[in-house]
């Protein structure tokens, strides 16, 4: 599955999609695949303030759990509520309908720190 080139990402392989101020945010399918079938999601209420880098919900599998770490600073303005009856989405569809959550971002300049696709791509061939 290729990473999307219009995404930022980081070395914790989260992915932000960044359209004007709303950041969406998830998972990588290198992250999904390395954890292995998704079993429970931990995520920040609507509202919270998450910081770049900063934990912001945990992620369980049959293998291993993970933090997740935000990608941007900002308020939680949505979290996808599916994930909490099937976070087995975030396998099928980690860059689609298993995203995690949307910020608003309250420093968009942060997206210059993050990874382009392409220096993603190389990343995650050294990982």
């Amino acid at each position: 599955m290729d990473n999307p080139r219009n995404y930022k990402y980081t070395k914790d392989h989260e992915w932000v999609k960044l359209d004007g101020d709303v950041a969406t945010t998830g998972v990588t399918n290198y992250a999904a695949t390395q954890l292995g079938d998704m079993v429970y999601v931990e995520m920040p209420d609507k509202g919270t303030q998450v910081t770049q880098g900063g934990s912001a919900g945990a992620l369980e599998s049959v293998k291993a759990a993970a933090d997740f770490y935000s990608p941007l600073s900002g308020e939680v303005i949505e979290r996808n509520e599916k994930l909490l009856d099937d976070p087995g989405i975030i396998n099928a569809e980690p860059f689609g309908e298993g995203w995690f959550m949307k910020v608003r971002a309250s420093n968009p300049s942060e997206l210059d720190s993050l990874m382009t696709a392409e220096e993603y791509d190389e990343f995650e061939k050294s990982q």
